[in-house]
């Protein structure tokens, strides 16, 4: 076809599916999950560049181009001596996964597991090209990097652009924890909302941000404020990674979260998941940490001190009690168990004991794909 020219991102060309702001910067566009109002209302130095990870988020367009390209600068994430998950882009053309690329191109963020130290290596902008797309117009979609922080700076295509009409199609909202945000994928369409979403056709909004699923008042409302057929909640595993409640206050949080999830959505299918497994946790309380080899460990504590805390098991439980409480006035609100997603048959799945691998999470996508959306499922037709 003809020679690459821009394509205006900024303008619509495209659909920025699964992102809410795009923000124009000096160094190109960021992309957000999280609306700017939001951005504001937490103070963890972490959310930010997670937040900008697109997991879940993809460029769709109609388009007769053959070849497409993206600048894009990234950062990523090492934790320790190995290499981390590479920033992936998948492409999906009329709904068939064709190709993927990965790099490591980009800033380079080094964490230490255990003294918390931080080097950051600048590094270069990287082009992502897809080329031998079939002729004539077709729905391409560009899959966008669950483990990597992507400031988009162009896009170019060989053909003529326009972004695709959607109405019809049903807006799944998510939110969830890095099990939902699935760091370790090693492609975004790995990711197991994905792997549901693309199944079930839905069109997914994920607000999965590693570590960050807290029942913090501005996620409820961004989910509140957020177009949505379809929601999602998989609570409890950060709330004992940072013990960041006992049984007094996690309650009524989850109760609340719900309310205001509920103001925006009186009638859309809610389903809540419990924590899937995590050994050391089941029986003990947070908070938890990683030992020399990477594994989550968990903290002995006075008895004296572990009056209410919670434990994955119980946390499981008081859910249960949550959902069935509240049935009786919302029957759109379901209970769906996180083991059913990934349980005790699954460990060796579970490296590090607490996050599954890619076999997993693409696991964990098809059952949700079976329990939510086919047969009596709540996301059913």
């Amino acid at each position: 076809m003809g020679d690459l020219k821009p394509v205006d991102v900024l303008g619509g060309a495209v659909r920025a599916a699964g992102l809410l702001e795009l923000e124009p910067t000096g160094r190109g566009i960021v992309l957000h999950r999280m609306p700017a109002w939001a951005r504001v209302q937490h103070n963890d130095i972490a959310l930010p560049m997670l937040e900008s990870m697109p997991s879940g988020g993809r460029l769709e367009m109609l388009t007769d181009a053959e070849v497409i390209e993206l600048d894009v600068h990234l950062t990523l994430v090492q934790l320790g001596s190995e290499p981390g998950t590479p920033a992936a882009f998948d492409l999906v053309v009329d709904g068939q996964l064709l190709a993927g690329e990965s790099t490591r191109v980009g800033t380079l963020i080094t964490i230490d597991r255990f003294t918390g130290d931080v080097d950051i290596r600048s590094g270069t902008t990287t082009t992502v090209r897809f080329d031998g797309l079939p002729a004539g117009e077709k729905l391409v979609e560009v899959w966008l990097p669950n483990a990597a922080a992507t400031h988009l700076l162009e896009v170019r295509a060989d053909g003529a652009v326009r972004p695709p009409e959607r109405s019809g199609v049903r807006r799944w909202v998510h939110y969830g924890s890095s099990i939902s945000h699935c760091l370790e994928a090693q492609r975004p369409t790995g990711v197991w909302p994905a792997v549901a979403a693309r199944r079930a056709g839905v069109d997914l909004q994920s607000f999965a941000f590693a570590g960050q699923c807290q029942l913090d008042p501005f996620a409820s409302r961004m989910i509140s404020q957020q177009p949505a057929d379809l929601i999602s909640c998989k609570l409890g595993i950060n709330i004992l990674n940072g013990d960041s409640m006992r049984e007094r206050t996690f309650v009524p949080a989850v109760h609340g979260f719900l309310d205001q999830v509920r103001d925006g959505h009186p009638d859309v299918p809610i389903v809540l998941i419990t924590p899937i497994t995590c050994p050391v946790a089941e029986d003990h309380p947070g908070p938890t940490g990683v030992d020399a080899d990477g594994r989550c460990v968990v903290y002995d504590r006075p008895t004296e001190l572990a009056l209410g805390s919670l434990t994955l098991r119980r946390i499981r439980e008081l859910e249960a009690e949550i959902v069935a409480a509240r049935q009786a006035s919302d029957p759109n609100l379901h209970l769906l168990q996180g083991p059913d997603l990934f349980g005790p048959e699954d460990v060796d799945d579970l490296p590090d004991g607490l996050h599954p691998n890619a076999a997993g999470y693409q696991r964990m996508g098809e059952r949700f794909h079976a329990l939510a959306f086919q047969g009596e499922g709540p996301f059913a037709v």
